[in-house]
């Protein structure tokens, strides 16, 4: 056997710092089934006073599940442990921007950018082809982005994404935001906004971004694209080419924040947005692809979301324990499900 060690990222959040070894053991669960060996004995381990997350493999990582590894949310470093000795494993993140893309941004409500990543990546492996996104770019979606959170991150993996967000003030921070990083970056890009129209419908404001990885790739016409749609989401859905998203991924609204219709009424539970926004989402879907949710277990309980998924005609799926605690109102847990 063969055994290892990961050293967790730091995280300035003391409340998920607390939360992050157990949740870091329960996605390195579901990499493990896209191993090419897969991990045992998950555990944690006090070494030199530094918890570590660790498992063993009955083969040594190949070079590809190194890779994969790389990406999980709370690696910071992995280690090959031998004798008590911490042999350095060279890892290869997916990051293409560095860190400050998702962590610049501070304000009331932000999702944890650790957090967000997980259920990105938990949902992406859900998929019918789970490591499709180290090949390259799939269509990601979150139809409740509010100030691009997750965005962000699909961007940082080069990856092409969609958000739709009601809140005209979130749209309007996170513009002001991602243009500015990306002239102040000098990421080659071109940014288009204005009004939303379907129909000849006004609906809002949107968003379209392409950029490239690199200078010499969007010279040759190798274009990632960033889209936001401000207005609701059941109609922003409506815009999407059927079967044209490869993983939806989302934090339901904990409080009033989202609604389902164009009106002043919002509701506090996620049940009812759900119900009505979640067979529109589907729509977009392709066949294969999967849906993540994140929720406050507070306000709605799992049955009920597993409820709606199914009823969309969406698989859900068996997943290791990820619910935390975020503050004493929001315990937060998450859903994937998969479209056959």
């Amino acid at each position: 056997m063969f055994d290892y060690g990961i050293l967790l990222y730091p995280s300035a959040n003391r409340v998920y710092a607390d939360s992050s070894a157990a949740l870091l053991r329960a996605e390195l669960a579901v990499f493990g089934e896209a191993l090419s060996t897969p991990p045992e004995e998950i555990g944690e381990r006090q070494l030199g006073g530094v918890t570590y997350v660790t498992f063993s493999t009955a083969r040594r990582l190949s070079e590809e599940d190194v890779a994969l590894l790389s990406n999980l949310s709370a690696l910071y470093a992995l280690f090959e442990l031998t004798d008590e000795l911490l042999r350095p494993v060279g890892i290869a993140p997916l990051d293409r921007f560095g860190s400050d893309l998702l962590t610049i941004q501070k304000y009331p409500g932000k999702t944890n950018e650790l957090f967000t990543k997980l259920l990105l990546n938990v949902t992406l492996l859900s998929t019918s082809d789970p490591v499709a996104f180290l090949r390259g770019p799939v269509h990601v979606l979150d139809p409740l982005c509010g100030r691009g959170t997750t965005l962000n991150q699909a961007m940082n993996y080069g990856l092409d994404a969609t958000g739709f967000e009601l809140d005209k003030r979130d749209f309007e921070a996170y513009e002001h935001f991602v243009k500015t990083w990306l002239r102040t970056k000098r990421i080659k890009h071109t940014a288009e906004s204005g009004q939303l129209r379907h129909n000849k419908v006004k609906l809002g404001q949107r968003l379209e971004l392409g950029f490239g990885l690199t200078k010499e790739q969007y010279k040759a016409g190798e274009v990632r694209r960033i889209t936001y749609y401000n207005c609701d989401t059941v109609t922003a859905a409506e815009l999407l080419k059927a079967g044209s998203v490869d993983a939806i991924v989302t934090d339901a609204p904990y409080g009033v924040q989202h609604g389902s219709h164009r009106s002043e009424d919002l509701s506090r539970s996620p049940r009812e947005l759900l119900a009505t926004a979640v067979p529109a989402w589907v729509r977009t879907l392709r066949p294969g692809g999967a849906l993540g949710i994140s929720w406050n277990t507070h306000v709605a309980k799992r049955e009920e979301l597993a409820d709606i998924l199914t009823g969309a005609g969406l698989g859900v799926r068996e997943l290791p324990d990820f619910a935390h605690r975020v503050d004493q109102a929001i315990l937060r847990d998450l859903l994937v499900a998969r479209k056959p």
